[in-house]
């Protein structure tokens, strides 16, 4: 049964100010926010009211924008501010910023209706005023629900928390080894397998309407793009396009894929609309060009390539999606690849090797502004969140082998792991979750 989640009750304006941050530059001191546990007549339900609290403020905490008021010091309870409203003034006492509160109502057939409201503590002011309603299995997803809603309007950002992250899991390592397509909310939970481990697979690239996956799996020792759609969990190849084909991305309509052909041992870069299968070659086989990336007007690609002779390595470039108007944008030392351009336009992420140490950086599309913000002993294949504000990327560490998703902000001071149960690789995130 399909899951809905309606918003009951408009954003409620107030002449409270916003919370203005800017975290690319310098260090942001994060807000403290106290949240109550999601009041509720019912015990089972309050017990649910409870896990919603914790999500949410988990959610917040890991953004690096928020800190919570310890729930020890608090002096007014759940059931006083549902039921009386909240003491601003104990909660000043407290130093809490804001102050987020909610109540959860039983409904028949299994559901619940969760009310909430953020408050401006300082200000003595509602600042949001939401209710939501789902099945009450589907309780943590209308947690990040929240936790988008309190983001957004603290921040004037979009939220990034209901969303999926996708990455690829060694089952097994050797001469043997196996791997599958994982899936997982944004903060670790709820893994299931895309697909079975019979085949290698790599490269797991989102569709931006978050209908569809295209990955790399190889077959007869030969590797192709597959297309995974999500919904019916059928996989199509799309086609024998040539010696070798690899690196899918979408384009922003999602009726396009770009990536890289093998021809004569070398690769250029194509396109293929997906409704007429009709395949479009953009760059030459002169040169190994490969990791292609729309941008998100669709009116450009990234790439990398070696057709500098000069450079000792890949270098990024830009083209207009009809192959013309090239230029490179790197220029540093080092060599540069997978790209992948920011939902904002305003960056484009890579992968940077310098020796034998490795680093996740950024740079803006006309080449300015290179900025090195995670560095490790392999750290690669970087992908942005919806709201453009966070990657994550996958790091190998040197002594055990073993490789984890993180997730770092662009200020590069806020870095966390993203636990799995096994080795995780190849990681993309998924659109914002309806």
């Amino acid at each position: 049964m399909k899951t809905v989640i309606i918003f009951l009750v408009c954003l409620i304006a107030t002449t409270a100010e916003a919370l203005k941050i800017e975290i690319t530059k310098g260090e942001v001191r994060p807000d403290p926010i106290a949240i109550v546990n999601f009041y509720s007549e019912d015990s089972e339900a309050r017990g649910i009211g409870s896990d919603i609290a914790e999500v949410v403020g988990n959610d917040l905490v890991n953004s690096g924008l928020f800190e919570l008021t310890p729930e020890g010091s608090y002096i007014q309870k759940e059931e006083s501010v549902v039921k009386d409203g909240p003491r601003f003034a104990d909660w000043r006492l407290l130093g809490s910023r804001f102050l987020l509160t909610g109540k959860i109502t039983e409904e028949w057939g299994g559901k619940i209706t969760v009310d909430f409201m953020l408050f401006d503590v300082i200000a003595g002011q509602k600042l949001i005023a939401l209710s939501m309603s789902s099945d009450k299995k589907k309780w943590r997803k209308i947690a990040h629900m929240i936790a988008d809603a309190v983001y957004s309007r603290v921040t004037n950002e979009t939220g990034y928390f209901n969303t999926h992250i996708v990455y690829v899991e060694t089952v097994s390592k050797g001469k043997n080894s196996k791997k599958r397509i994982m899936r997982m909310d944004q903060d670790g939970e709820n893994s299931e397998a895309l697909t079975d481990s019979s085949r290698l697979v790599l490269t797991p690239r989102y569709s931006p309407d978050g209908q569809k996956i295209a990955y790399l799996s190889y077959m007869k020792n030969s590797a192709h793009v597959y297309l995974l759609d999500l919904h019916t969990k059928k996989k199509e190849t799309l086609g024998n396009l040539g010696e070798m084909n690899f690196a899918p991305r979408f384009s922003p309509d999602s009726k396009t894929v770009v990536m890289s052909l093998v021809k004569g041992g070398k690769s250029a870069i194509y396109k293929l609309e997906l409704a007429s299968r009709k395949l479009t070659q953009l760059t030459q086989h002169r040169s190994i060009d490969t990791s292609p990336c729309f941008s998100p007007d669709g009116t450009h690609i990234v790439f990398t390539s070696d057709r500098d002779a000069e450079c000792k390595g890949e270098q990024l470039y830009i083209m207009d999606i009809n192959g013309g108007n090239l230029r490179r944008i790197s220029f540093d030392k080092g060599k540069y690849s997978q790209p992948v351009w920011s939902p904002r336009k305003d960056l484009i992420a890579f992968t940077k090797q310098i020796g034998g140490q490795f680093y996740i950086g950024v740079i803006s599309p006309e080449g300015t502004g290179e900025r090195l913000i995670a560095e490790g002993y392999l750290v690669e294949g970087a992908d942005w969140a919806p709201n453009g504000r966070y990657l994550i990327y996958t790091k190998e560490h040197a002594t055990s082998g073993q490789s984890q998703v993180y997730k770092v902000d662009l200020t590069g001071r806020h870095t966390q792991q993203v636990k799995t149960k096994k080795d995780a690789s190849d990681c993309t995130w998924s659109p914002l979750l309806k």
